[in-house]
């Protein structure tokens, strides 16, 4: 057996590609449009994992648009996707900037949790060892819920 991929439902395609791509750092690799079942499939794999997405199809996220739908509840049912990551407060501090809410910011220098534009709770995992706690991360509160 072997992991393929997660599939997830989106309501607005470009805010969700402008996240997970241009903000959290997923690469594209294959978008599919179904003119006949009004859907488009977009297939994302962490920088990391591009070569292996490549030769494997897999490990990769699969964004669901469907063209007549646009809202959608229960993203929290899901639980959430994870992802391990080289620097922590860089990465965030690039959320941060584009706009991104830090749910649970990484005041252990370990851990944080962000929302996608349809609410998917999004894990980041520190690479290796703990970073030292920082300022402002080591002060800042929780919003809302992750």
């Amino acid at each position: 057996m072997r992991y393929l991929h997660t599939m997830i439902r989106v309501g607005n395609l470009d805010a969700a590609l402008d996240f997970f791509c241009t903000k959290l750092g997923l690469v594209e690799m294959n978008l599919i449009e179904n003119a006949g079942g009004r859907f488009t499939l977009v297939f994302l794999a962490a920088p990391d994992d591009v070569e292996l997405a490549r030769e494997r199809k897999a490990p990769m996220v699969e964004l669901t648009y469907n063209w007549d739908e646009h809202e959608y509840g229960g993203g929290r049912n899901f639980g959430h996707l994870a992802y391990r990551v080289k620097d922590i407060y860089a990465l965030c501090q690039k959320l941060m900037d584009g706009g991104v809410v830090i749910n649970r910011p990484p005041r252990d220098g370990h851990m944080a949790f962000v929302r996608s534009p349809d609410g998917v709770s999004i894990e980041l995992l520190q690479e290796g060892e703990r970073l030292a706690p920082q300022e402002p991360w080591a002060s800042m509160p929780n919003t809302g819920s992750w």
